[in-house]
């Protein structure tokens, strides 16, 4: 098919986008390499369409209910038909809005001379005839290769051969409309899962769709308006500088539906679920911006390293009626959330961490100390040392948490006054201010060439807040010069970001000593705001097993109809044993997990008589048994990693076993010699002994 009747398809919407493809995303130097490939003949691959009779949700379009024939649907090659379209007739197709094109080709120019593609550099092109907009290439027939010439040769025989050049150049890029570009149609037979696993396939040969963006084409396949609701969340919520994306927003909707946060798991979550999800994520987000600022000194998404430390929460106001119900569990909250976002916790093995700390959220009524002991066993300690702030610049994390901390102590701007709390636009933004200004050190003994010298002068302890007003408006004047004055115009201004009161200390000679000191003060004085938030010692509540019955089985959720007895045998079985220990070795080489013996598949209660009836009655001699077999079958080394109890579900008795995750790989011993198990999905699976290798490589020391 012709790239100018793709192009007229296009305009008359006879090609139309469906909701679940992702959006243009190609950058400017994608669509120049296009342009290049077409001009030189070269194969730019073919387009995927579909041929349905019922159409999915469009963008941008909805097909008139009378319309007589197959509709076509782009599945593959949007990407490539966005560009030319773009470059070929100027507009932006009927699907997209101006806002979703990120990285506009249209400034991409051509050279008549050298059939050079180049985007608009204004030293290079502005009075130069032989560079014109490719867009102008396409649509402006005035342009006038010999005149062009007349100006460029010193000869009209030159001039002649030249416009000759142009010319041939000029009508091979025209020629670009006429190249046929393959098409392979999808058959109108084939229905909207169909559809969509194809789009999966292709797009994995292409620009490889990521796994939010998989799960997004997914989730829109199911419910067609996901896409356009996330968008419109997203540009509500950045009135209060929270700003979010798709990719974000997709894995909180991943942990509101399936309390977990790999993205697969919400591939197949019907429409019903995904609706209802997204109403109380809406809720939830509407009530984390107006908490985080309020309690947590957080009053944009800039002042979080990574947004995934929402998820956890995200996840526990799900299962809690979307709010902490006390002041206590919202200063525990935000404890956690300090840790997490000073010590990194998601900026390396994001979904492996995210997935083990939601799997707490989800088993835990108060999770947090849980959830603070990971950072701990991942980083050593959550307290933060002098040490820890030494040749630290902006990008660390604790950069970050020295600006809420200042928040904190009521700072305020140091020449006008203002919170620095509160946002009050492009002029008063926050700016970081080096308190010994570079210049100054940079003429007294330090050398912008030395690495070291440039670490320590931009670290941390030398920078202050200030609005950008004030940062403009202030010159290389030394500390010891106007840091009095700052303390006279606002007394106590000093204190509220952690300066040295010492004044011998402002002297740029004693430029070393000031950093120590203040290191040492903005160390210890994180550690006195963090720590006082739970002052406390926490306890850790295991979510009421009703509740957890509620939530169905998961990867860290099982149950179990019985240990030992036979129900279609009528009769005790040995063998029935090694399913519970193969679950239990599960999850302690997994994240950990709860199973409970006495309810069936489906959430039904169904006890454990007849098990109890095998130990005469005794609830003592059944948990011995388990003990035993657990002993025998794993290792006595694995005891501590194991709670067990016994509850009532529906006037039933079930025996609950809590398992965390173990400390070193655990083995199941049986007929067959050792096994190697971990849970995927909601499942428990024996890995054979080279992925038994890999896995333990990757998941212990």
């Amino acid at each position: 098919m012709k790239i100018s009747e793709l192009m007229d398809a296009i305009t008359n919407c006879d090609l139309g986008l469906p909701e679940f493809q992702r959006q243009y995303v190609w950058n400017k130097e994608q669509a120049k390499r296009l342009m290049i490939s077409l001009l030189k003949a070269y194969p730019v691959g073919s387009l995927l369409f579909w041929k349905t009779d019922h159409p999915p949700e469009m963008k941008n379009l909805t097909p008139p209910s009378d319309r007589v024939g197959s509709v076509q649907v782009i599945l593959d090659g949007q990407q490539r038909l966005t560009a030319l379209y773009l470059l070929i007739t100027g507009k932006i197709p009927y699907y997209y809005a101006p806002s979703d094109i990120e990285s506009d080709p249209r400034d991409l120019f051509f050279n008549l001379e050298s059939s050079e593609f180049q985007y608009y550099q204004r030293s290079l092109m502005d009075g130069n005839r032989l560079w014109w907009r490719v867009v102008e290439c396409f649509n402006n027939a005035d342009i006038n290769v010999f005149e062009i010439a007349k100006q460029q040769a010193a000869t009209d025989q030159q001039a002649f051969q030249l416009a000759q050049l142009y010319n041939e150049h000029l009508n091979r890029l025209r020629y670009v409309r006429d190249v046929d570009l393959p098409v392979q149609n999808v058959p109108t037979h084939a229905g909207l899962n169909d559809a969509i696993n194809i789009f999966d396939w292709v797009n994995s040969q292409g620009t490889k769709l990521t796994d939010a963006e998989l799960a997004l084409t997914h989730v829109t396949g199911t419910w067609s308006q996901a896409r356009r609701m996330m968008k419109q969340k997203i540009e509500g919520l950045k009135p209060t500088h929270f700003c979010f994306d798709l990719t974000f927003m997709t894995r909180a909707l991943t942990g509101v539906v399936t309390n977990r946060a790999l993205f697969s798991v919400i591939h197949d979550r019907s429409k019903k679920d995904l609706e209802q999800g997204w109403a109380r994520l809406a809720r939830i987000l509407d009530y984390i911006v107006t908490l985080l600022p309020q309690h947590a000194y957080v009053n944009s998404t800039e002042d979080l390293n990574t947004t995934n430390v929402l998820m956890p929460w995200i996840v526990y106001l799900s299962l809690n009626d979307g709010k902490f119900a006390t002041a206590a569990t919202v200063k525990q909250a935000v404890h956690w959330l300090y840790a997490a976002h000073m010590w990194s916790r998601y900026t390396a093995q994001t979904d492996q961490r995210l997935e083990h700390d939601v799997s707490i959220v989800v088993r835990e009524t108060n999770p947090w100390s849980s959830l603070r002991d990971q950072i701990i066993d991942q980083r050593g300690r959550i307290e933060v040392k002098s040490a820890d702030l030494e040749g630290r610049g902006v990008q660390h994390p604790l950069y970050r948490m020295s600006y809420t901390l200042a928040k904190a102590h009521g700072a305020v701007d140091w020449f006008n006054g203002l919170p620095l709390g509160m946002p009050y636009g492009k002029t008063y933004s926050i700016h970081s201010h080096h308190i010994f200004p570079q210049a100054v050190l940079y003429r007294n003994g330090y050398d912008a060439e030395n690495h070291l010298h440039r670490t320590i002068i931009n670290e941390i302890a030398n920078r202050a807040f200030l609005t950008a007003d004030s940062n403009q408006g202030l010159a290389d004047e030394l500390p010891e010069s106007y840091l009095p004055k700052v303390e006279n115009a606002f007394p106590g201004a000093l204190a509220k970001q952690f300066i040295p009161m010492d004044p011998q200390l402002w002297k740029v000679d004693r430029f070393r000593d000031f950093l120590e000191a203040r290191r040492a003060m903005i160390a210890q004085k994180i550690n006195e705001f963090v720590g006082a938030l739970v002052t406390e010692p926490q306890i850790v509540h295991k979510r009421p097993i009703a509740d957890l019955i509620g939530l169905g089985e998961s990867a860290t959720l099982e149950f179990k109809s019985t240990l030992q007895w036979d129900v279609v045998q009528q009769k005790a079985s040995k063998d029935l044993r090694q399913s519970v220990l193969k679950t239990i070795a599960a999850f302690l080489n997994s994240d950990g997990g709860t199973l409970v013996i006495g309810v069936e598949d489906n959430g039904k209660a169904c006890g454990i008589a007849e098990d109890l009836k095998v130990v005469h009655n005794s609830r003592d001699e059944f948990g011995q048994l388990i003990a035993s077999l657990i002993t025998d079958a794993l290792g006595a080394e694995f005891a501590p990693f194991i709670q067990t109890r016994f509850e009532v579900l529906d006037a039933q008795l079930v025996y609950v076993v809590d398992v965390d995750k173990a400390s070193l790989p655990a083995f199941t011993m049986g007929a067959g010699g050792k096994r190697f198990h971990v849970r995927v999905g909601n499942t428990t699976r024996a890995l054979d002994p080279e992925e038994a290798h890999r896995y333990i490589e990757n998941n212990w020391q």
